[in-house]
């Protein structure tokens, strides 16, 4: 059976997935979306999901044509219709099609679009070797210019960011605010650990509420463990004791070298691997289930 994408309240063949050249999503990245994971028939944190799409929607004065209850239907439809018990799914929203022009008010429909598929960000030698990050020259974005908490499909400062990694050999890059502190990787939000405390940037340094990133805290806080949101340098991410990143698609993936420096004793840490089980039995029963 071939891949079926949710198309404006369609299943169609992934070849027979098209949309308009005059569609704004395409024309100028005008639309939102969101990175969802299933695990075994529970797709991992739903209504947070969904919550933040239309959040980001509102932001951007952008109408979803479906309720949340029904677009959280769609999503459970479209992996019953592929089938998956183990998925990611890309939730798109777009503008619709207009015009050349900018002029949002041309578009008269928005597109709901999702995909329901397997993905690897990361090699698996990565999740138990530890990451080597560097920091890249493009900033994150201002947020009085486009806001980082607003998942947009404009994500070229990421693309920037992620090309400069790519360029210099890295998997992955950390992003710096227009000040000089750290933000948030080109896809995942970054932690630290430092004398059995966990450190990661506030909200106010830029940066997109990633909602593993929540999952993470809420957890390490289960565990007892220390949690404090800091502005952060790179000064404290080079004395580290561990480090690790965390995304819908990456999970949680420690990082053993920032910048050619050393992170602790240079292998996953252990509070790292901690939060690593303990989100990994999370993802088993925190979610939506499904059955086909």
């Amino acid at each position: 059976m071939g891949l079926k994408i949710y198309l404006d309240g369609d299943l169609v063949d992934k070849d027979a997935a098209k949309i308009s050249v005059f569609d704004h999503g395409l024309l100028y990245g005008d639309g939102v979306f969101e990175g969802i994971r299933s695990y075994n028939n529970v797709v991992f944190k739903l209504n947070e999901h969904i919550s933040r799409l239309y959040e980001s929607a509102h932001t951007i004065m952008l109408k979803i044509p479906l309720s949340k209850t029904q677009m959280s239907e769609a999503v459970i439809k479209t992996l019953q219709e592929n089938g998956l018990k183990d998925a990611y799914i890309r939730l798109i929203v777009t503008r619709g099609v207009g015009d050349l022009g900018l002029d949002p008010r041309k578009c008269r429909k928005p597109s709901v679009i999702i995909i329901a598929d397997k993905i690897v960000l990361y090699p698996e030698k990565f999740y138990e070797q530890g990451l080597k990050i560097i920091t890249v020259p493009t900033t994150r974005n201002l947020a009085e210019a486009l806001n980082p908490r607003i998942k947009s499909l404009n994500y070229l400062n990421n693309v920037l960011a992620k090309i400069e990694a790519v360029n210099a050999g890295y998997e992955e890059a950390i992003m710096l605010n227009s000040l000089g502190f750290v933000a948030e990787c080109t896809g995942d939000n970054l932690f630290i650990i430092k004398k059995g405390t966990v450190y990661t940037p506030p909200q106010s340094m830029g940066i997109l509420l990633g909602i593993t990133r929540d999952v993470v805290i809420d957890l390490a806080r289960k565990l007892h463990i220390s949690v404090k949101e800091q502005i952060l340098t790179r000064y404290e991410l080079f004395n580290a004791d561990e480090a690790f990143l965390t995304g819908t698609a990456a999970e949680i993936i420690p990082v053993v070298c920032i910048d050619g420096r050393q992170i602790g004793s240079g292998s996953p840490g252990q509070i790292s691997l901690k939060l690593l089980q303990a989100f990994k039995k999370a993802t088993e029963n925190d979610g939506t289930k499904y059955n086909f």
